[in-house]
């Protein structure tokens, strides 16, 4: 296009302006056909003269008017050439634009607005018709948590979800996450006929149709069964609970998850404490069962999530999913295996150190093969010289003296002085941790060693294998490792100490009667526990010599894993959820295992948000997990909470404007892109409310 130099000519003030249309754009595509877009821009100029002959445009009038028209076919020239239609709409709008510059050379202009892909789908492209829609995109890109808030038709939720399924496709995170707070969906829903997703359909329904705009929708189907998209109402989406009297580990022990408070801290996947930044009652809700295939299990609500990954998944490398609990049963095998693997801790424990009156490795060798009755001298048994001399060691004021074959006693070793009533050294520090008396179906490993430093805790278990345990090799897997014991509560300590570790534990049971050889009437009285233990590389079972080599030569340790074995229902509890500050929301739950119920890697968009009160609001913000975008649509002008509810969106801008990473974008009548006659209903709505007082806050 170009111009010639403007001149004086008519009324003073008035100017001439005169365009070149390229011929390679033909002037219908200028013009309009039938010349419908020069009688927009007529229109929209009523003062100026617009004549066109040829490929020749011209302008007469005002001059700030000549110039706004001059810059109006520059901007329909840029558009064009991206090959991008002008419709009488986008005219409309880009005239609406420039009359709204301030001069600023940073704001976006027509051309930018209108060329601004989001998303190519099905033959059509999505795209803002609007400043205030750009600015509204743009924002999605810069923050985390987005306000949309205007009236219907502006396109916020049509906006986001383009938004959410571009970052979807371009793998900026794992999963879309779509909600509403139906009204008509809460307690009153069980009146409705029809199953659950009958129900709530109809207040899902605008999601839906946008999803199908903008994806294949035999690809929906797919994408919602595996957990890739959720949508559903917000009332069954807050859940993701546990019984409040569901253990969480922390730095200090278990502790039931009903007892935690905003800053207690618990074990993350990496072992360290995290804090925990919030904690929400959910009343009372079904709960399942969730076992693993080592017999670890906890218990959660149907929405609690779940950090998975089946075999497909590791084999094509993929990222970790999240599912929900309910998303998952019936569906847990694939190929005659289990299909969701779970997380492991990376790293052992973290707890800190704790004074004990005993070395731990020689009190692991004690609740292995020492005789702890108290009523007779201290005494262990071993054929290991090695274990002998390392008890020995470990033990100040006490020599290990062999008795007979593999009969050792712990005696006191003697000063000048001593009188013999002296108690032994052992039995003293036995008595301390209430072990004198046990035998060896009841020994147990006291707490101040099972919540201890990550060194202590392997130092007890390596002094239990060295004694009743040892590798067993396999052909063309890592070596797993087998220990035995009478006692019920020392299985479940060394099931404890190895999970607290990152490995896994299985245990069986040999009935007595099984077992040959026995005491002196011929057979034994206590069952054996055997446990099978995979421990992870990097972690040493072993200090015996023989034990450690073979150990190593078979492999040595590997990779433990757990796979879900099984949801079963377990009745109705009072729940509680939490937020945990770690970067994965993982926390560590009954039996070790690791579970979350933060929404991480996931685009999420509460659509109606107007009707949310402050709690759920709230609650819905604080669940925002790591590498996930927050988009919160609505209309402060139409809610519909019952009378006396506050809405969570009217009093969320106060509370959180200045906050970071937080935006708040307001579209108007004038971002309108429904009918023509919309934003003029919405114009004469606001002014009747202004006229009456009411405002809308």
């Amino acid at each position: 296009m170009t111009q010639t130099p403007t001149s004086q000519n008519g009324a003073p003030g008035e100017v001439r302006a005169h365009f070149t249309v390229p011929a390679k754009h033909p002037m219908v595509t200028i013009l309009g056909s039938g010349d419908s877009l020069l009688r927009v821009i007529e229109r929209a100029f009523p003062q100026a003269d617009i004549h066109v002959r040829g490929n020749q445009v011209s302008a007469v009038g005002d001059a700030a008017e000549v110039a706004l028209i001059q810059r109006l076919f520059d901007e329909m020239m840029l558009v064009l050439r991206t090959g991008q239609p002008m419709t009488e709409d986008a005219v409309e709008r880009s005239i609406a634009m420039l009359r709204e510059e301030t001069g600023d050379a940073a704001v976006e202009t027509p051309s930018e607005v209108l060329t601004q892909n989001i998303l190519s789908s099905r033959g059509r492209t999505i795209r803002p018709k609007t400043l205030n829609q750009k600015r509204y995109v743009d924002a999605i890109d810069k923050h985390t948590i987005v306000f949309g808030i205007g009236p219907a038709g502006t396109g916020k939720t049509y906006l986001a979800m383009a938004k959410a399924v571009q970052a979807l496709q371009s793998k900026q995170v794992n999963r879309i996450i779509l909600t509403r707070p139906a009204v008509e969906a809460g307690e009153r829903l069980g009146f409705l006929p029809g199953t659950l997703y009958e129900k709530i359909d109809p207040y899902l329904r605008p999601l839906y149709d946008a999803l199908h705009d903008m994806l294949d929708p035999d690809s929906i189907p797919k994408l919602m069964a595996s957990g890739t998209i959720e949508v559903a109402p917000l009332a069954y989406m807050r859940g993701r609970s546990q019984p409040v009297f569901t253990n969480v580990l922390t730095p200090d022990g278990w502790r039931p998850i009903g007892s935690l408070e905003v800053g207690d801290l618990v074990i993350g996947s990496n072992g360290e404490p995290t804090p925990v930044l919030g904690v929400y009652p959910q009343g009372e809700r079904d709960i399942y069962r969730v076992s693993a295939q080592d017999g670890s299990w906890t218990l959660c609500c149907g929405e609690h999530l779940w950090t998975v990954r089946t075999a497909s998944d590791k084999r094509r490398d993929k990222p970790w999913r999240v599912l929900e609990t309910q998303d998952m049963i019936g569906n847990l095998q694939a190929d005659h295996a289990r299909r969701y693997e779970l997380p492991m801790l990376t790293a052992p424990v973290a707890m800190p150190e704790r004074e004990v009156p005993m070395d731990p490795y020689a009190l692991g060798l004690l609740l292995g093969d020492g005789c702890l009755t108290g009523s007779t001298t201290p005494s262990f048994s071993t054929e290991d010289h090695e274990l002998a001399e390392a008890l020995e060691a470990a033990l100040p004021g006490v020599t290990v003296r062999a008795k007979g074959g593999p009969d050792h006693v712990l005696n006191r070793v003697k000063a000048p002085g001593d009188v013999v009533t002296l108690e032994n050294p052992v039995t003293g520090m036995l008595r301390q941790l209430d072990l004198v008396d046990t035998r060896s179906h009841s020994k147990f490993v006291p707490d101040d060693y099972l919540y201890n430093s990550a060194e202590v805790r392997l130092a007890v278990l390596q002094g239990l294998l060295d004694s009743d345990g040892g590798p067993v090799t396999q052909t063309d897997r890592t070596c797993r490792i087998q220990y035995s014991t009478a006692s019920i509560v020392l299985r479940d300590d060394v099931i404890a100490l190895v999970q607290s570790l990152g490995g896994v534990a299985y245990t069986r049971r040999r009935p007595a009667e099984e077992r040959p050889q026995g005491n002196a009437l011929g057979k034994h009285r206590h069952d054996a526990h055997v446990v099978d233990i995979r421990l992870p590389e990097g972690i040493e079972p072993f200090r015996l010599a023989r034990k450690r080599d073979a150990y190593h030569a078979a492999g040595g340790g590997g990779r433990p894993m757990r796979f879900i074995d099984s949801i079963e229902p377990a009745g109705c509890e009072e729940t509680v959820c939490i937020q945990v500050a770690a970067e994965d929301s993982l926390y560590v739950t009954q039996d070790y295992l690791l579970t979350h119920n933060t929404l991480n890697d996931a685009f999420i968009i509460l659509d109606e948000a107007q009707n949310t009160n402050p709690e759920q609001m709230k609650m819905f913000l604080t669940r925002l997990g790591f590498d996930s975008k927050i988009v919160i649509t609505g209309d402060v002008t139409q809610v519909d909470l019952p009378g006396g509810t506050k809405s969570g969106l009217r009093q969320v801008r106060d509370i959180l404007d200045g906050v970071p990473d937080v935006h708040f974008s307001m579209l108007t009548s004038q971002d309108v892109v429904r009918h023509k006659l919309v934003g003029r209903i919405v114009d004469a709505y606001e002014l009747y409310d202004s006229r009456n007082g009411r405002n809308g806050k």
